[in-house]
């Protein structure tokens, strides 16, 4: 597989390398003066579908001091390469992170996970001993009503559609269209933020691999299992955000045993772009709490 160029201007574009390890290439940045595999404590970024290791670009400044911090470009996201389109769901996915973090000898003593990431840390904290997950607009919950079946239907529809991807960066990855995306989860980013999305709906492999996951999706199963998913977790969300409501993070907290929730006001569901340094301090507490940073 070949690895995508990215961009000179990509946040953190020094820190940038591909890894080969299962079925994929992933683009990873390994950030902070703890830079040495022994020198710990690891704390994994994982990004939301649709996004990638820019997202995380505000808030890790507020980490590095602390932690070596790694951030993973979910397959085809991103920069990272998609080679196996069966594996986009919930579990293929945690699958081929474990076998990534393993291969590569990391050790996350924490997971952060925005939106959809925050279920990937969720289903790994299942697979592996970690210490603190926080899930920041977590998304947590499954489709009510019609839009059980059919927005599903409709990403396999989509998913399964030849080109479909390419028409669909060709029609929509315009300036105007992804500030007017971007506004419709609540959130305000600056003209930076705005263009780093504009060049991921301008690759096609990224709408693709987009579009499988949200087809392949399921958390039925994690769900289900929350009431016995001991890891200490900070569920930490917007009241602005349109995308994801907080309700859906405060049930998800009452179901776990040693969960908690924390509701900010005025953001939407890129908080953690918009506003790092009101993020950052909660983070930050939760961590020292559950001894993630020791």
């Amino acid at each position: 597989m070949t690895p995508p160029v990215v961009p000179a201007n990509w946040p953190n574009r020094a820190a940038s390398r591909h890894i080969a390890c299962g079925p994929h290439l992933w683009h990873v940045q390994i950030l902070g003066p703890k830079l040495a595999p022994d020198s710990g404590p690891d704390l994994l970024l994982i990004h939301g579908a649709g996004g990638a290791s820019h997202s995380w670009r505000a808030l890790v400044p507020h980490l590095t001091p602390h932690f070596r911090v790694i951030l993973v470009d979910l397959p085809g996201q991103g920069f990272s390469v998609l080679g196996d389109r069966a594996r986009c769901g919930l579990d293929a996915m945690a699958q081929d992170l474990q076998a990534l973090i393993d291969a590569q000898g990391w050790c996350p003593t924490a997971i952060i996970g925005h939106s959809a990431g925050a279920a990937l840390a969720l289903r790994l904290a299942e697979m592996r001993p970690l210490r603190a997950v926080v899930g920041i607009n977590a998304a947590l919950g499954e489709f009510d009503g019609i839009a059980g079946w059919l927005f599903p239907a409709m990403a396999r529809l989509l998913a399964a559609t030849p080109f479909v991807a390419a028409v669909f960066s060709g029609l929509f990855a315009t300036p105007a269209k992804t500030e007017s995306l971007i506004t419709s989860t609540g959130s305000q980013l600056r003209p930076e933020g705005l263009a780093q999305y504009l060049t991921l709906l301008r690759r096609s492999a990224h709408v693709d691999a987009t579009l499988a996951m949200m087809a392949q999706w399921r958390l039925a199963g994690l769900l289900a299992r929350l009431p016995q998913n001991a890891v200490p977790c900070l569920l930490v969300t917007a009241s602005g955000d349109r995308a994801v409501p907080a309700a859906t993070s405060q049930a998800a907290a009452k179901a776990m045993p040693r969960a908690a929730w924390v509701d900010i006001p005025g953001f939407g569901h890129l908080i953690h772009e918009e506003a790092a340094e009101q993020v950052a301090p909660l983070i930050a507490h939760f961590l020292a709490q559950s001894g993630a940073g020791a």
